[in-house]
């Protein structure tokens, strides 16, 4: 079955070069068995069995959130309403989510994930990622993971969110490092470890990271998020795929990520919520650093499932044109996970998103409206705008 969509006002492709668009106007793109098999312009398409006027619409690569934390339970409203009252954030706001995850069934925490999974999809997400960390003791940690697994092979080990309560420091270190590790590896791709104050010390991280790494899992890290500890040699060291947060970098920080594979995922959602300050990411794109942008979907922390959304606070408030933030949520957020998606190529996998607009700019341009009007995974419609 092949489906020819035409009548594109614009179609996006990212380069290879970050924030690099191709943008082909008047345009037409041909899906074939869940792959793209052809794109151009709308007057040299080919035949197909279907043709779908998409009548002056945009069509963009598929979002790719390379950074989210879907399994979890209850909410946490009242804090963030302390905040925005001038009380400062704190991590340890995860062990009040971590009492609620722990006493929410499976049944529960796999129904609030197919909930935010569709919130993704509607803001044109096709590809995500999901951490654990909400659970932190072997049992909870080890089906948030494999619940997760139903929804993506991008799954994540986060034992090392905090330290918990009822447990001395160096004891739930070494839980987190054999037991809750030897359960959670069968279910996870990733280890990531969150390397901040009132969290784990660069010394701490590495035991973690290097356990992970040892029992075959990749690395990635929460890092310099509250503060500057260190982590980023770390995580240049250890060749994590992402160190995500990255608020207060150092120039010496930013000279090791330049010169390293390790992606910059940026997370705007969070220092809007926690009015925090925001990174400068155009430093980082000046250095050469790879940037990725992902919702850091929390309930304490970033409670967002809009990738358009992070696009036009990072426009606004950290730096990037509108053409470096789309790359960055979708070739970028691929590289932070270290695969090939988000980008609309012959042969790849036909994830994409169609804007109600003209062109891509509109992310940004019109914050806070429903531009997505239609998202495709692998060909297959998993939204469609109400009219």
């Amino acid at each position: 079955m092949s489906t020819l969509f035409t009548d594109i006002a614009s179609l996006v492709r990212t380069g290879e070069a970050f924030g690099h668009l191709e943008v082909i106007e008047d345009a037409a793109m041909l899906v074939e068995d869940s792959k793209i098999a052809w794109f151009g312009k709308t007057s040299a398409a080919p035949a197909a069995d279907e043709v779908v006027s998409l009548a002056g619409k945009t069509v963009i690569p598929g979002f790719v959130d390379s950074h989210s934390h879907l399994m979890f339970g209850g909410e946490r409203s009242e804090e963030f309403a302390h905040r925005m009252a001038g009380q400062p954030y704190a991590s340890g706001g995860i062990r009040t989510t971590v009492k609620a995850t722990r006493a929410a069934s499976d049944q529960e925490l796999r129904k609030n994930a197919e909930r935010l999974v569709q919130e993704f999809y509607s803001s044109g997400i096709t590809h995500f990622e999901i951490k654990s960390g909400y659970g932190l003791d072997v049992e909870t940690e080890a089906r948030s993971l494999k619940i997760s697994r139903e929804f993506t092979e991008d799954v994540t080990f986060l034992g090392a969110h905090v330290v918990p309560e009822g447990i001395e420091r160096q004891e739930y270190i070494q839980l987190v490092v054999g037991e809750m590790l030897a359960a959670c590896t069968p279910h996870a791709k990733w280890v990531d470890v969150f390397c901040d104050r009132g969290a784990f010390s660069v010394e701490e991280a590495r035991e973690i990271l290097s356990a992970g790494i040892a029992a075959g899992l990749k690395p990635r890290m929460h890092a310099s998020q509250l503060e500057n500890l260190g982590a980023i040699g770390l995580a240049v060291e250890l060749d994590c795929a992402s160190v995500d947060h990255c608020t207060h970098l150092s120039p010496e920080d930013i000279t090791l990520l330049s010169g390293s594979n390790t992606v910059v995922t940026l997370v705007p959602g969070a220092e809007f919520s926690t009015r925090s300050p925001y990174p400068d990411a155009r430093r980082l794109v000046a250095a050469g650093v790879t940037v990725a942008l992902a919702t850091d979907c929390n309930p304490g922390s970033s409670f967002t499932t809009s990738m358009p959304f992070c696009i036009a606070v990072a426009v606004r408030e950290m730096g990037l044109t509108p053409d470096q933030a789309l790359w960055a949520a979708t070739r970028g957020g691929a590289r932070a996970l270290r695969n090939d998606r988000g980008t609309l190529e012959f042969g790849a996998s036909a994830d994409f998103a169609v804007l109600d607009a003209p062109n891509h700019i509109h992310l940004a341009y019109r914050p806070g409206v429903q531009l997505v009007e239609k998202t495709f995974v692998a060909g297959k419609q998993v939204f469609e705008r109400n009219k």
